[in-house]
């Protein structure tokens, strides 16, 4: 076997993609039977290996095409295309509580994809490959363009897709971890949707007691000519869906085309500044949960779901557009529950022909764009003071949140590109 291992032929196509673009791996030129891994390993930008691998059996041909063929075993079991990405994994040794995800959005993922002889589980860095190539995965498509942006204080990068435009915009909003996050921003703009990321948990802008003027005028500060500021729409995840909900209910300047509420709920004080609504949870705090790991569980904080009117947006009101992404294992916030209690609410009022719900089973909190390394749990910091650092439980089954990923992405591109680029009614404004 030795002077046919000199002959592996390894490729990946295509080598150079966006983050949810699926490639090909293809080994050629082994014997046939012969028993191989694939395997994947990635360095994170803050110095953390990661790994994912699976077994194959080489065909009649000698070849094996991970898109069609029967993983044995590994990271993950059967036909998965992209397994060697959503399974990736911290290595062994590694601290615990990681979460990958991609600060520098100017430079792509590299990851360098390996062929080993026979079936292993670990000590890859102790063996010789018989083939290698290195992959790139971009979140920012060539020609799309980050401008930072600091008027007013402001902490936010505008993402322009390539092209002369004019572009709908999008503005992109996290949870409650703080920090500016870029990647999924620019994501959307390699898809044709400027989006402005925001770091929006600033003392400027939770105690701000109107949140939506406070974010148009930031948003008119930053005007951009490639930007049609009649076609804006909002994205949330987490504690950021419950400022899109709140902006698109009761905003008298921002007139959203559109929104999208990934993992959040609409329960929070009518009244109030971002701020005081987060007081509102803690005030919850007893209510805290822990498994038997010892992980954060926060769901119940806004549960049993209220009735009291005062206490949840009234999105009976709503007169644009929403989708909600719910994963029904998400142990972190009440998502499945909030999803549901929307949806009568808006049934009672009479629009709930603007919601549409992508609910997952076994998918967990953290639902992101697609091939995205599953965390069920992780290290996560409390925004003090005092700051503080837990062990979150996110909830979520690795495939069928892999799945999830997948589904719900490919969705949420065509509701943003439907709702931000097609002619609207005047009832949508």
């Amino acid at each position: 076997m030795d002077r046919k291992q000199c002959c592996v032929k390894l490729s990946v196509q295509p080598s150079r993609g966006l983050m949810d673009e699926k490639f090909l791996v293809l080994v050629q030129s082994v014997l046939p039977g012969f028993q191989l891994t694939v395997y994947a390993s990635y360095r994170c930008d803050d110095g953390h290996s990661w790994e994912a691998f699976a077994h194959y059996t080489a065909n009649a041909s000698g070849t094996v095409n991970v898109s069609e063929d029967h993983s044995l075993g590994g990271t993950y079991c059967g036909v998965e295309p992209m397994g060697l990405m959503w399974s990736l994994r911290p290595v062994p040794g590694s601290k615990p509580g990681l979460r990958m995800r991609k600060m520098n959005v100017l430079t792509p993922m590299e990851v360098t994809i390996s062929v080993y002889r026979g079936h292993l589980t670990e000590g890859f860095v102790d063996q010789v490959p018989l083939a290698a190539v290195v992959v790139e995965r971009w979140y920012m498509a060539p020609g799309v363009r980050r401008v930072p942006v600091t008027e007013g204080g402001l902490t936010a990068t505008l993402f322009l897709p390539s092209g002369p435009g004019p572009f709908p915009g999008l503005l992109d909003l996290w949870g409650g971890g703080g920090k500016l996050v870029e990647y999924r921003a620019a994501l959307l703009a390699s898809h044709g949707i400027a989006s402005l990321a925001l770091d929006y948990l600033t003392p400027q802008i939770t105690k701000e007691n109107d949140v939506s003027v406070l974010f148009y005028n930031e948003w008119t500060n930053v005007q951009h000519p490639q930007v049609i500021d009649s076609r804006i729409g909002i994205l949330g995840l987490s504690f950021g869906t419950s400022i899109a909900l709140k902006m698109a209910v009761y905003s008298q300047v921002f007139k959203l085309r559109c929104v999208v509420c990934i993992s959040g709920s609409h329960v929070q004080p009518i009244k109030g500044s971002v701020e005081q609504i987060m007081t509102s949870f803690h005030n919850n705090v007893d209510k805290t949960r822990f498994n038997e790991e010892q992980q954060v569980i926060w769901r119940d904080l806004l549960l049993p779901i209220p009735t009291d009117p005062s206490l949840k947006v009234e999105v009976g009101r709503l007169r644009c557009p929403l989708l909600m992404v719910v994963g029904e294992d998400d142990q972190n916030w009440p998502a499945h529950e909030s999803a549901v209690d929307v949806k009568e609410m808006m049934q009672r009022a009479g629009n709930d022909h603007l919601l549409t719900v992508l609910s997952y089973p076994s998918a967990g909190h953290l639902i992101e764009p697609p091939f995205t390394p599953f965390a069920r749990a992780s290290s996560y910091k409390i925004l003090g003071p005092p700051l503080q650092m837990v062990m979150v439980l996110w909830g979520g089954e690795t495939v069928a949140h892999s799945r999830a990923q997948e589904d719900a992405w490919r969705k949420t591109l065509v509701f943003l590109r439907e709702n931000l680029y097609r002619a609207t009614s005047s009832s949508h404004l």
